[in-house]
């Protein structure tokens, strides 16, 4: 881990053309603690505590704060001013861009992943369950109810004599949640003929919640926490609580229809297949709202479908300096030293996405 004099050398080099040094070294008055206060996404919380422990060891007089109360709820309380910032896995929805424009900012941090994790006793964790969207919108819908059913089977050749003819309980989020809106997503770009648009989104009235095999979970802590307390049960987390909690972890068939599992490499793959798409925005003052569909259900043969960006979102002008100043010198050092604070689960956004962010804290105003 470097020290401080290394990171102020290396903040200044990434940032030169953007700032004088002093301006990374200042954050208000000499003695002053500034307290910046974020809320939203679980998705995001494992990467944003590593980096705010790893940033208030290196400047004491900021301290930063985090809820980790869902992406819905999250931009809810920054927009109402009860946070500073807003973690978020979606971007804003165009609406909201189009409400707010030229006065919010959205950095994508970091890169994570979907997982979609089951408890099936009858099957070792070093064997990797295949699954296609269909089928898990099928499970979502209520339609696919038994573990050995002839779908799940006939793509899981080398293991259908373990399927257990046990019912499938679908465990899902109950709070507004962007690792939801990401989730559906995928099941909407990958099985349109099962799953409807009118199914995508932050809170959804889930189907299989109707047959009685539905189940919610407050954040991905609620949902790592059911099913590994639910024999037979399946749902979605980001990546990171799918490691932690040592759950069974399935590949997934991408647009190319290969089944692949989440992994760093295959995480970046199915980013730099957004950026080449052309869709991703080119400014942090852009609207973002095409950006999940740019990353999830990516094509390439070695991208992982269910991948997305999470996003700290930001006002570009706050009502005190100090506190413009904290939140900018937060912002760069996730950008420059946090590279070296990135969890197990995630991966390091892009270069030319970092630029964004770092390009977002020279807009900022106080």
């Amino acid at each position: 881990m470097r020290g401080i004099m290394s990171l102020t050398v290396l903040a200044i080099i990434v940032l030169a053309g953007f700032y004088e040094a002093g301006v990374l070294l200042s954050t208000g008055s000499e003695g002053e603690t500034i307290v910046i206060r974020g809320a939203g996404s679980s998705f995001l919380q494992p990467q944003l505590e590593a980096w705010i422990q790893g940033f208030m060891r290196y400047d004491g007089k900021i301290i930063v704060e985090y809820q980790s109360v869902g992406s819905g709820a999250g931009q809810k309380q920054f927009f109402q001013g009860l946070a500073d910032f807003a973690g978020s896995d979606p971007p804003l929805s165009h609406d909201d861009w189009e409400k707010y424009r030229g006065k919010v900012l959205q950095l994508p941090v970091i890169l994570g992943a979907v997982a979609v994790v089951y408890n099936i006793p009858d099957i070792p964790k070093s064997i990797h369950l295949n699954l296609t969207g269909e089928i898990l919108a099928g499970i979502y819908k209520g339609t696919i109810n038994y573990w050995d059913d002839p779908k799940i089977k006939s793509i899981n050749p080398g293991i259908a004599d373990k399927l257990p003819h046990r019912e499938i309980i679908a465990v899902h989020r109950s709070d507004a949640s962007g690792t939801t809106q990401i989730f559906t997503t995928f099941l909407r770009k990958s099985a349109p003929s099962i799953w409807p648009k009118d199914l995508v989104g932050k809170t959804i009235d889930w189907p299989v919640d109707k047959t009685g095999r539905g189940v919610g979970g407050k954040g991905n802590p609620g949902v790592t926490a059911t099913i590994l307390s639910t024999p037979y049960s399946i749902g979605y987390v980001e990546l990171a609580y799918a490691l932690e909690g040592n759950l069974g972890l399935a590949a997934i068939r991408n647009k190319d229809g290969v089944f692949v599992l989440p992994s760093p490499r295959t995480i970046k793959a199915a980013a730099r297949h957004a950026l080449e798409s052309g869709l991703m925005p080119s400014s942090p003052e852009d609207d973002f709202s095409g950006e999940l569909n740019a990353i999830i259900y990516a094509g390439g043969s070695d991208s992982y479908p269910i991948t997305a960006f999470s996003h700290i979102i930001i006002w570009a002008k706050y009502n005190s300096e100090a506190k413009a100043e904290a939140l900018r010198l937060f912002i760069q050092w996730i950008y420059t030293e946090g590279l070296n604070y990135i969890v197990e689960g995630y991966v390091a956004v892009p270069p030319e996405v970092a630029r964004l962010g770092l390009q977002a804290s020279s807009l900022m105003e106080g």
